[in-house]
């Protein structure tokens, strides 16, 4: 769900430029030392997950693994997608420089309401509470690309419409990857998951 370069507006440019610092700042500002490597570990995984690209029509779709890293960073979900979106611009061109800011929104901010609405329900049912923060954070980054297309350039409401259906069958299946994830983080090293 990368946005190439020049296709967005000016303004929603630097809206996702704005709120991609701010996040990114309270982001850093949150994170512990201590959590330094869970979040490398994470930025690492999301960068792999989303190079693999399945096309369909005139997008393509792949794991994006936003729920996990929300539900288990919270706010420093931001600085580690940073990091990802980043590198994976600089080395495959995946996105730019200047889409960057919203990017970096479309796929951190619905990490970051997982957290927020999925995180207390970890000791009751992981399981649960990884599908449900999986499915909702592809499907909220998805209708986040959509708007971000369509508050550019109202001729990009089809395509919009296309990237919301085409990650249909990605929700579900993220949602089933990020449950057998924190079950097994569950029975490993349940310390990772108290709230």
């Amino acid at each position: 769900m990368h946005i190439s370069e020049g296709v967005l507006s000016a303004p929603v440019l630097g809206c996702g430029f704005a709120v991609a610092a701010a996040g990114m700042v309270w982001g850093l500002r949150r994170m512990d030392y201590d959590e330094l490597p869970e979040a490398a570990m994470l930025s690492a995984t999301f960068f792999v997950v989303t190079l693999i690209h399945v096309p369909i029509g005139p997008a393509s779709v792949h794991l994006i693994m936003n729920g996990l890293l929300g539900i288990l960073l919270g706010w420093s979900a931001f600085p580690a997608i940073a990091v990802g979106l980043l590198l994976q611009t600089l080395m495959f061109q995946y996105g730019g420089l200047t889409t960057l800011g919203v990017n970096i929104v479309n796929m951190a901010l619905p990490a970051v309401v997982c957290r927020l609405l999925f995180r207390r329900m970890i000791p009751v049912s992981p399981g649960l509470a990884g599908f449900l923060a999986g499915f909702l954070a592809v499907g909220l980054s998805a209708v986040m690309v959509a708007f971000s297309l369509y508050f550019s350039e109202e001729a990009f409401i089809g395509p919009a419409k296309t990237i919301v259906v085409a990650h249909l069958p990605v929700m579900v299946i993220e949602g089933v990857v990020s449950a057998f994830c924190l079950m097994f983080l569950k029975k490993v090293k349940p310390e990772i998951l108290e709230v």
